[in-house]
């Protein structure tokens, strides 16, 4: 399996905008408590397992903390790609899912649905994210061969790597978490993804990840 790449796939740590249901999108949100918390928590784990080679991450803060803190624990290098951006949602940006369905009924119902070529006004159509993060990843984990490596992105893009390695459609009802921090273990080949396991928080339960000062 010389030209397959293992790839772990997290979802950056908590933020307040998370807490409270308000999309982020492309703005620049950071961790919060919690957030930071995790971050360390799953950098930890793994770091204690097999080898990372390197760790690549959006550009945006939430991501960005939360890839550093892997980073550090491992030794591993880390990289920003724009690609592995959340999804634009431009006027939805810094609402409230209240707040857009109050504001925007119309255009709320279409999110809803899931329309493939819709797109909020100044933001990006689930197939144009599609096709940003197919590209991103072909580009990444092309060059490593044989290796494993961390990406850390947003709950839009881990939802469009689960659909890519199950094959369910652009507008099949979710059925499956994509929670803060979760590693979620795929396979990439030049032929495709596949799945390998997905939404693995047992590092959120584990107590001897935790540090204890002296």
């Amino acid at each position: 399996m010389e030209n397959t790449t293992r790839i772990l796939a997290i979802r950056h740590g908590e933020t307040a905008w998370n807490v409270d249901t308000r999309i982020q999108g492309h703005l620049d949100i950071p961790l919060n408590d919690t957030g930071r918390w995790q971050a360390q928590r799953v950098a930890r784990a793994l770091a204690a397992r097999d080898p990372i080679h390197a760790v690549y991450s959006s550009d945006l803060q939430r991501a960005h903390e939360t890839a550093r803190a892997i980073a550090s624990a491992s030794g591993a290098p880390i990289a920003t790609h724009t690609g592995l951006r959340e999804r634009g949602f431009g006027i939805f940006e810094g609402k409230t899912y209240v707040e857009i369905e109050q504001t925007w009924p119309e255009e709320s119902e279409r999110w809803r649905k899931r329309e493939p070529h819709w797109a909020p006004p100044g933001g990006e159509s689930l197939v144009a994210v599609r096709e940003r993060i197919t590209r991103t990843l072909h580009e990444i984990a092309a060059r490593h061969p044989g290796q494993q490596i961390v990406l850390v992105a947003h709950g839009g893009i881990m939802d469009q790597l689960y659909r890519a390695a199950t094959g369910q459609d652009l507008q099949s009802p979710r059925t499956w978490p994509l929670g803060n921090t979760a590693v979620n273990r795929l396979l990439w080949t030049p032929q495709g993804l596949s799945l390998v396991g997905w939404s693995d928080t047992s590092h959120l339960e584990d107590k001897t990840l935790d540090e204890f000062s002296t």
